[in-house]
């Protein structure tokens, strides 16, 4: 896209914005003015002559101009700084005093001998003011990472450990509500502004009266899902936890029936076990992870089994081997209002299940109890995957007891509102303990961390700066039911949110681990998140590999990207033998003492880092004059997701192609422009932070499996590089006559890269009428 020099009598009025400096434009024109005014009196014959062959001289040297067209790639000027250039530009309107009576002539010369100076003195005064500005907007950024720096060093480990403790003593108590309290009453005392609670009343599955119980018919030996016995004596010397082991939306009955071992429930799996067994009504021994959860029921579902007895296997997690947990069934959101929010005068389905299976999740050391696992294997040294042996049979009764009530969760919600663009929010969200919910310590970590960023943003605010944009911080209840506090209130709120939400900043969970810093991003923002990281890392003198990738994340972020489309980010610590592990382990849920956040992180200086780690990134995103989306880093991680040998696939690589194209004239012609501070019109930026912030909406497919992210652009795990729903499509028509499946897959995805490269290309169409109109 070219850039011409143009002279001042050839731009159309009300283009101010084009320029660099209103106020000497507006001197320019009152001369001509002037001069227009004055040619009208008589004596000026003289003028006119030469005024118009000034004209015409001009007018040739702006045909030859208009010929040369300056590439952003070359560091694009600002107008007026090209009109400064040309050295003839003041004396093409030069003229001389007009004679007049010898008693008046005095006074007019030293008039327009005053008028001549303080015009002059006001030129030199305008020239010199703009001839520093592009030093200091080049040394913007500088400051702005300054500024940011200075934000940032107020963060301290040590505060944050003193939040967390406070925060854990409150959770003794049980009581959400004053956890909820405590929250915005801190966060209000920090100066944070408009910090309310919002209520929502929804349809929760508990844990019934008494336990849940797996009884073997052969022995009639009856335990409770952690593998204790069910005696009342054993009871009274166990912990609480066997009343906390369940999967909440399960059906609930009794069911007794053939226990059948189907590993990880894949396809392949599935597959094979029906050539061999009938499983219809039969209960399923599943493990935990690879494919997500609701995935693996829907097709034990389809296959006809009527329950299923969940674990973990040792070998994918050893320390959760005596551990009882809870899964959700629930894909999101109050299952009494699916897609509209439970607020008052809304119909209320009834829906106390949400799938026809009994599901019950149980211990490692019960599957070993079920399946007579032989001491000396449990205790050799090499670790053996649990697996029920093909000729044996174990007929098992489960019983599984839940009861359905109507809750109120709290969502704790506060805003730093943005000075030049308050109607863009950025989201920071973390989530609270509420009574029913299995969140362990971490929630007290990740709200220990979001307390610690606002408290140094505030002290910032009080000194007079805000960001740009809007930057609200949320604080979730109810993410352990399908993280049913962020869906409602993001149904509430959807219309605003879809036109003015940029970004969405995750601190679930955010130390897991002390071994690997983990960051899960949308591939958009994987450029600055990368980084960052580098630039902290170097700062602390220890750089580990980065490790970034676009994967399925399990936590209240799953709303704002699947149907809302915004960018993403999430820093994490874990350990490296997790990340080598099975995916979706994390959808279990373990009690409160599960998990010893200060034995992780004895100093909080983990906690310290993701704090500053995720404030850059807040700062960039919150208070950028451009956001820092990479539309050409979607084009290519497009082109990733196609690499394989899958059928059908090579019908997409030409769209993909034509996306990569439109992405890289996007970023070259549109990006640079925008990014030069001569060329930053603020209409051009506003045009092209609204392009920025919806480039993901285009890969939102209708359709997914059940558990799948109907963003495509996310990936089950960080080892396959394919879309997942074309891999799932693959998996399924191998066991299929038909490819029917795959073709609605292909479809989707075709449909979606399509719409990616016609949105950017519109962007380049906009921009290009835009220009055409200022010129």
């Amino acid at each position: 896209m070219a850039y011409q020099k143009v002279n001042a009598d050839q731009r159309a009025p009300g283009h101010s914005h084009y320029l660099d400096s209103d106020d000497l434009q507006a001197t320019a024109l009152d001369l001509e003015w002037d001069m227009e005014k004055e040619l009208e009196e008589p004596g000026f014959e003289q003028f006119q002559l030469d005024r118009a062959e000034n004209q015409n001289l001009e007018n040739s040297e702006t045909a030859d101009l208009n010929l040369d067209s300056i590439q952003p790639a070359t560091s694009p000027k600002g107008r007026f700084q090209r009109l400064q250039e040309e050295s003839d530009y003041v004396t093409h309107y030069t003229r001389s005093a007009p004679k007049s009576k010898p008693c008046n002539f005095c006074c007019l010369l030293k008039i327009f001998c005053t008028a001549i100076i303080l015009f002059i003195f006001g030129i030199l005064i305008g020239y010199y003011a703009h001839k520093k500005c592009p030093s200091n907007a080049t040394s913007s950024g500088k400051l702005d990472l300054q500024l940011y720096q200075e934000i940032l060093k107020t963060i301290q480990a040590e505060d944050i450990k003193k939040s967390f403790r406070n925060l854990v003593q409150l959770y003794k108590s049980e009581d959400d509500m004053e956890i909820s309290k405590k929250i915005k009453t801190q966060w209000t005392s920090l100066g944070l502004e408009d910090v309310q609670f919002v209520n929502y009343s929804v349809l929760l599955n508990l844990p019934g009266p008494s336990p849940s119980s797996v009884t073997l018919r052969s022995s009639g030996q009856c335990f409770h899902p952690n593998g204790q016995p069910c005696s009342q004596e054993a009871r009274k010397h166990s912990s609480q936890d066997p009343l906390y082991s369940y999967a909440a939306y399960s059906a609930k009955g009794t069911l007794e029936a053939e226990v059948i071992d189907v590993s990880y429930g894949n396809a392949d799996d599935l597959k094979r076990i029906k050539e061999m067994k009938n499983v219809t009504n039969q209960i399923a021994l599943l493990k935990l992870g690879k494919l997500p959860l609701l995935y693996k029921l829907s097709l034990l579902e389809k296959a006809g089994f009527g329950g299923v007895l969940l674990y973990i296997d040792p070998c994918d997690l050893p320390k959760t081997a005596n551990l009882s947990f809870m899964v959700s069934l629930n894909p999101g959101g109050d299952p009494s209002t699916p897609g509209y929010p439970s607020v008052d005068g809304n119909f209320r389905q009834n829906r106390s299940n949400l799938t026809p299976l009994l599901v019950q999740p149980i211990s490692a050391s019960l599957v070993a109890k079920l399946i007579s696992l032989r001491e000396d294997r449990a205790s050799s040294g090499a670790c053996t995957p649990l697996e029920l042996p093909s000729n044996e049979k174990r007929i098992v009764n489960m019983q599984i007891q839940t009861v359905t009530e109507f809750k109120t969760i709290t969502n704790v919600v506060g805003y730093l509102k943005g000075l030049t663009s308050p109607d863009r929010y950025i989201i920071v969200g973390s989530h609270h303990h509420t009574a029913y919910s299995f969140n362990s310590q971490e929630w007290a970590s990740s709200t220990a961390i979001i307390t610690a960023f606002i408290r140094a943003l505030m002290l910032r605010v009080k000194r007079g700066w805000r960001p740009d944009r809007t930057i609200v911080f949320c604080s979730w209840g109810g993410t352990a039911f399908g993280n049913t506090g962020s869906y409602e209130w993001g149904e509430d709120f959807k219309k605003v949110l879809q036109r003015n939400l940029v970004a969405y900043v995750s601190l679930h969970s955010p130390v897991r681990g002390n071994s690997s810093l983990y960051s899960v991003t949308s591939p958009s923002l994987q450029q600055l998140v990368a980084e960052k990281n580098n630039f902290n890392c170097s700062r602390r003198g220890q750089c580990p590999e980065t490790n970034i990738s676009s994967v399925q994340m399990q936590d209240d972020a799953n709303y704002f990207i699947n149907h809302l489309g915004v960018p993403t980010v999430r820093f994490a610590y874990e350990d490296i033998k997790a990340l080598e592990g099975p995916s979706f382990l994390s959808e279990a849920l373990f009690p409160k003492h599960a998990t010893k956040i200060e034995e992780m992180d004895p100093f909080f200086n983990l906690h310290e880092t993701i704090t500053k780690l995720l404030g850059e990134v807040i700062l960039q995103i919150a208070d950028g004059p451009i956001l820092p989306f990479n539309a050409l880093d979607i084009a290519l991680e497009v082109q990733n997701s196609l690499k394989g040998d899958q059928p059908d696939t090579p019908q997409l690589l030409a769209p993909a192609s034509r996306l990569r194209e439109s992405a890289e004239l996007f970023q070259s012609d549109e990006m640079r422009p925008a990014n030069d501070p001569e060329e930053r019109a603020p209409v051009r930026v506003r045009m092209l932070n609204d392009i920025l912030q919806d480039m993901e909406k285009s890969f939102l497919v209708q359709h997914a499996p059940p558990g799948f992210y109907r963003n495509i652009l996310y990936h089950l795990d960080g080892k396959t590089s394919q879309f997942s729903i074309l891999l799932e499509a693959w998996e399924h028509c191998k066991s299929l006559a038909s490819n029917e499946t795959l073709q609605e897959a292909v479809s989707e995805v075709l449909n979606s890269i399509s719409a990616a490269q016609l949105y950017f290309k519109a962007g380049l169409d906009v921009f290009e009428s835009v220009l055409v109109g200022k010129n």
